[in-house]
């Protein structure tokens, strides 16, 4: 292998390439591999494929199908009989499983090398730890896998493929980017990620008082599914507070938008707060959490308080789990915690809310070779993300491992065109579960609510 993270060569090694993840990236990465003769074995978490996605499987994704399919496992699905389904389709979560990756998964090309109710907890080299170099890029990685049973072994691999995504590290509620005070001890009250108001969660938010806290458009599904509850459940009574000052483009394009369905929810969402269906609260950076008899408040660090409330949900994004890597070697952005090279692509911060470019095998390289972070988790915090992105980035990957070069430094890829409007700086994105993402838009009416809380009905 080569040092400085450079592309290398695996093809024909006595050890797999591992794969952490069995969602749309992973499965994708398998399918480009066996697609090259290549031997994966691919570590799933869950009981099943994709646990990830199953989490929202009642969330409409934004993009339709026709950006959702990788092109290499559509290929070995189709020579198994599989009928693409409508490419102009908006599917759900669940769909996307159900008509696309348990199939993929089920291929006798890709299910021998799955590992379900594997989670890996530590990937190393074999032998070394980050301070060791002589002999370090010749040694193999170790996994160390945990089981459903709690056993724990090691697994060796030539190179790994990280595709374990960022939906099991939440963002926090404390604005500083930890936990805020209280926040632990009242966790049993708060829910993080996207629940189902209108599905399976239906009697933990009926008549109930919620605070949604978050701007993104994980933040609207759940509030426009609080808002429907709330039509028959006349007491549900509903809170959502943000932490940026002014609302700005965060609805975003409306009609304008290039992905309706993304423009559609942020133009229910903002007239339903117009009508004062929902309680908007501005400019409020959670420092801490009050559990009491009465329920749970959350109070910034000027002394004012939102609450009490019955549930609080976090749809405060995402964020890498970097404990899996802490004795690898990676060159990772200080703030985005992406690939260093990848970062000025993808900041929130700095960059246009347009389509981000395709990238592969350079920008995703580490000085620890062979060892590639792919998918949502290759982007770090930041929120942007389609999956069309992630299919390039394991396709040239793949053909680096195999050492075919010219393929992996080749764009096959073009992105289609999601936003309206370029951004400025500062602004934030939000995403959706595998959706593309834009802040682009009208400027919308703002109404913030009193701050007085809202009473038991």
């Amino acid at each position: 292998m080569t040092a400085g993270g450079g592309p290398t060569s695996v093809k024909g090694g006595p050890y797999p390439v591992a794969i952490i993840g069995a969602g749309p990236v992973g499965l994708a990465a398998s399918a480009h591999l066996v697609a090259r003769g290549e031997r994966p074995i691919v570590f799933e978490s869950g009981s099943s494929i994709a646990a990830h996605v199953a989490a929202w499987g009642h969330v409409q994704i934004f993009s339709p199908w026709r950006y959702n399919v990788d092109a290499v496992a559509a290929k070995l699905l189709r020579a198994g009989g599989w009928v693409e389904p409508d490419p102009d389709v908006l599917p759900t979560g669940a769909e996307l499983i159900a008509h696309y990756l348990s199939p993929l998964a089920a291929l006798p090309e890709i299910a021998p090398h799955l590992r379900l109710n594997a989670r890996v907890t530590r990937i190393t080299r074999a032998g070394y730890d980050k301070m060791k170099t002589a002999g370090r890029d010749a040694a193999p990685f170790a996994l160390r896998v945990r089981g459903a049973d709690g056993s724990e072994s090691t697994v060796l691999a030539r190179a790994v493929i990280d595709a374990s995504g960022t939906w099991s590290a939440p963002n926090p509620l404390g604005a500083d980017g930890t936990p805020a005070v209280g926040e632990t001890e009242a966790r049993d009250l708060i829910a993080y990620g996207i629940p189902a108001p209108l599905g399976a969660d239906r009697a933990r938010y009926a008549n109930r008082r919620v605070l949604v806290v978050g701007s993104g458009h994980s933040a609207f599904n759940i509030l426009l599914e609080l808002i429907s509850l709330a039509e028959h459940a006349k007491a549900t009574a509903i809170t959502w507070a943000i932490r940026r000052a002014d609302v700005g483009q965060m609805y975003g394009g409306g009609f304008a938008d290039a992905l309706p369905a993304r423009g559609q929810l942020g133009a229910r969402l903002e007239a339903a707060v117009a009508s004062r269906r929902v309680r908007f609260v501005t400019h409020f950076k959670i420092a801490s959490v009050r559990r009491a008899p009465d329920g749970v408040s959350v109070l910034d660090g000027e002394g004012v308080t939102l609450g009490p409330f019955d549930e609080i949900v976090a749809a405060t994004g995402f964020r890498p789990d970097l404990t899996l890597t802490q004795e690898l070697r990676l060159d990772l952005d200080p703030a985005v915690e992406s690939p260093r090279a990848l970062a000025p692509l993808i900041d929130p911060n700095v960059h246009s809310c347009g389509t981000v470019p395709p990238h592969g095998i350079d920008e995703l390289s580490h000085p620890e070779s062979g060892f590639y972070v792919v998918g949502m988790k290759s982007y770090g915090r930041a929120p942007t993300f389609l999956m069309l992105t992630g299919y390039e980035q394991v396709r040239s990957i793949v053909a680096a491992l195999v050492g075919d070069l010219e393929a992996a430094r080749r764009v096959e890829l073009t992105l289609p065109e999601t936003g309206v409007c370029a951004s400025t700086a500062g602004n934030q994105c939000a995403t959706d579960p595998g959706g593309a993402t834009s802040c682009c838009g009208s400027e919308p009416v703002v109404v913030t609510a009193s701050l007085s809380a809202p009473r038991r009905r």
